[in-house]
């Protein structure tokens, strides 16, 4: 589980008042699915008079057609167009016209839009929601000035970084014949030869209401929330039937490799390396949570091995950490990264943090440090800032992926499960350095 979903988990648990055990609290969910397929999730939470509204499509750019990378997050942009009701930007007119907050993002699993308003606007937003998911009016006046904008943002957020440079082919190493090792933004040269038609035919085949899940969090009444789900929502009709998601699975990693990018802007070198895990949703049972806890006991917390010796004591990195990713529908990574302090060699903060993984490996963790890393995620549930948008994004991220409701409520439970066996074992399991791919970020040389 990445850090961002970590978060999102934490701050769930603080709003479902956790103290008592995973039984004896139960947050107040209710779901339902129209006849067309749509499935609603409601979450009441009515301590301020706002609502959240998010409508997430099991569509992402791990489902971007072969040669056409990009398209998904693409159509996130072109979902804020005209309508064969509303003129071209009249949705997110109406939002702030009433004051309220809208975005949408994409992932490789998924592409989602909210809305966060008044109570009495909740009608008006899935009405609007509804409206686009089938009623979409795309022209090439419409799509060839934005995918200009695309390039833009690929340029900008992209080949003006040399960490997301080193970033993209890092992640392509690691993710060999799989859709997860393409940009969710897309490869430059593919998307300047995105066409129209390929939008239409990725509208019509994914765009559909069963393959929605439409999150409500706020102010609400389930059922008045219903009411207005059949109402806007249940008149969409598919046109299409629900489509399987086909991906290309990777091999099984053999080798190691490493990778090494110069730039003249770098001002920071860094030093990283990552290995293949499985996420939550495939892995067997107790390995994700071990992962978890195997990543804030080498570098996820203040008391980390890594901050301790190699931050604190040894003085050779500015950063060293560690992380798991594990919220995604398929295979991820876990892995760990440093960045030199002042004029130190990269190598040193290299050795230093393979000098901390081996012996990890060689001589296991601590009961002290399991409970240590345990109690790390009990902390911050305290001293976390929760929200209706965090509430919802929790939700619908890992519905959308394939998790369940019970993958919340379960989660203290599971975590507390996890034995210095099970940890010691997923690092001698996943943390083979003869199967990872190591990147160096390096200033180019005069």
């Amino acid at each position: 589980m990445n850090r961002f979903v970590l978060s999102l988990l934490i701050s769930f648990f603080a709003i479902a008042n956790f103290g008592a055990s995973a039984s004896e609290q139960k947050p107040d969910i209710t779901e339902y699915t129209l006849e067309n397929g749509l499935r609603l999730i409601v979450i009441p939470d009515r301590r301020a008079p706002v609502v959240t509204h998010m409508a997430w499509y099991k569509v992402g750019s791990a489902d971007d057609p072969q040669g056409r990378s990009g398209l998904a997050h693409f159509f996130e942009h072109l979902m804020f167009k005209g309508t064969s009701n509303y003129k071209n930007n009249e949705f997110s007119t109406a939002v702030s016209a009433i004051g309220g907050q809208e975005n949408a993002f994409t992932s490789w699993d998924y592409t989602a839009y909210y809305q966060k308003v008044s109570p009495s606007a909740l009608a008006k937003m899935m009405k609007f929601e509804a409206d686009r998911m089938r009623n979409l009016v795309l022209t090439e006046e419409v799509f060839l000035p934005e995918r200009d904008v695309i390039l833009e943002e690929r340029s900008g957020r992209v080949d003006r970084s040399p960490s997301a440079i080193l970033g993209e082919f890092s992640r392509a190493a690691l993710h060999v014949n799989h859709p997860y090792s393409i940009p969710i933004i897309g490869w430059e040269h593919e998307i300047a030869k995105l066409e129209i038609e390929d939008a239409l035919e990725f509208y019509e085949r994914w765009y559909q209401p069963w393959n929605v899940i439409v999150v409500v969090a706020g102010d609400v009444d389930p059922q008045e929330t219903l009411k207005l789900a059949r109402e806007t929502y249940g008149k969409v009709v598919a046109t299409q039937e629900p489509q399987e998601r086909k991906w290309t699975k990777s091999p099984r990693p053999v080798v190691s490799q490493t990778l090494q990018y110069k730039d003249e802007r770098v001002t920071r070198p860094t030093w990283q390396r990552s290995f293949k895990a499985p996420s939550y949703m495939i892995a067997e049972e107790g390995e994700a949570e071990a992962l978890d806890l195997l990543s804030t006991i080498l570098g996820g917390s203040a008391t980390s091995r890594f901050q301790k010796e190699i931050v604190l004591e040894q003085e050779l990195a500015t950063a060293a950490g560690a992380f798991y990713q594990g919220s995604s529908r398929d295979m991820s990574s876990i892995g760990f990264y440093g960045v030199p302090r002042g004029d130190t060699p990269i190598e040193y903060v290299a050795k230093a943090i393979e000098e901390q993984v081996d012996l990890l490996l060689k001589e296991g963790v601590t009961q002290e440090e399991l409970d240590r890393a345990r109690q790390a995620y009990l902390k911050t549930i305290i001293y976390s800032q929760d929200s209706q948008v965090t509430l919802a994004r929790i939700f619908g991220s890992v519905l959308t992926i394939g998790g369940s409701v019970e993958d919340f409520t379960s989660w203290p439970e599971r975590l507390s499960k996890v034995t210095v066996e099970d940890v010691n074992k997923v690092a001698r399991k996943y943390l083979d350095r003869n199967r990872s791919i190591t990147s160096r970020l390096l200033p180019k040389e005069g």
